[in-house]
């Protein structure tokens, strides 16, 4: 049986207004970002989670559950956006699942996806600090995620039909993890071809090839 400990907040609050008390990340709240500031958004986001560390002895701070920690991050995101949504964090399975919902989500999605696959890998180092969790952490927006992974299964299916027409391997775009395991999956319960990966990260990508005699 599935549990799941489910917090809604119904609430609409404009950027910069904050809880008192529970804090996940320390500094003032960033001005809204301009649209064209969102790669440098996703840049910065990827080049500090490295230096993600345990505050100093002494510091004050509050100590958060792992849902209450998901959603201070994803506010604090959300304020730096200049946006205006609701947070809803699930927690079941072993997956921490925290979900946005409003308008103008695009800007914290990013292009192809980038921005909110940033801010998931960041989520996962600052709710889990104290190292590697079998708990995953997945951010998502107004369903992004599922209908990227149609997407991908689409784009899987047309890989495998070109193998097996024409006996050639194909590859894939470059791709983060969590998404080539959404192909190789589809492909290994499709059949009829074979996948594996090549190349370092970010530009790992998946190929699909024909299945050896």
């Amino acid at each position: 049986d599935r549990r799941c400990n489910r917090r809604r907040h119904d609430r609409r609050r404009p950027a910069g207004d904050r809880r008192r008390g529970r804090r996940c990340l320390d500094g003032p709240t960033s001005a809204p970002l301009a649209p064209q500031e969102e790669e440098a958004l996703w840049q910065a986001t990827m080049s500090d989670e490295d230096d993600i560390a345990p505050p100093d002895e002494g510091a004050e701070v509050d100590e958060l559950e792992p849902a209450e920690a998901l959603e201070e991050l994803l506010e604090e995101v959300a304020d730096g956006l200049g946006l205006e949504v609701e947070v809803e964090v699930q927690e079941g399975d072993g997956v921490l699942r925290g979900s946005l919902r409003g308008e103008d989500v695009g800007l914290f999605i990013g292009r192809r996806g980038q921005t909110i696959d940033a801010v998931q890998h960041l989520a996962q180092r600052i709710v889990f600090r104290e190292g590697p969790s079998p708990v995953r952490v997945v951010v998502d927006a107004d369903g992004y995620r599922e209908r990227r992974a149609e997407s991908l299964r689409a784009d899987a299916e047309q890989a495998a039909e070109d193998v097996q027409s024409s006996g050639q391997p194909v590859q894939l775009d470059p791709m983060p993890a969590a998404e080539r395991r959404i192909v190789h999956e589809y492909l290994r319960e499709r059949g009829g071809v074979a996948t594996h990966s090549e190349g370092d990260e970010p530009e790992r990508r998946l190929v699909v090839t024909p299945l050896e005699d």
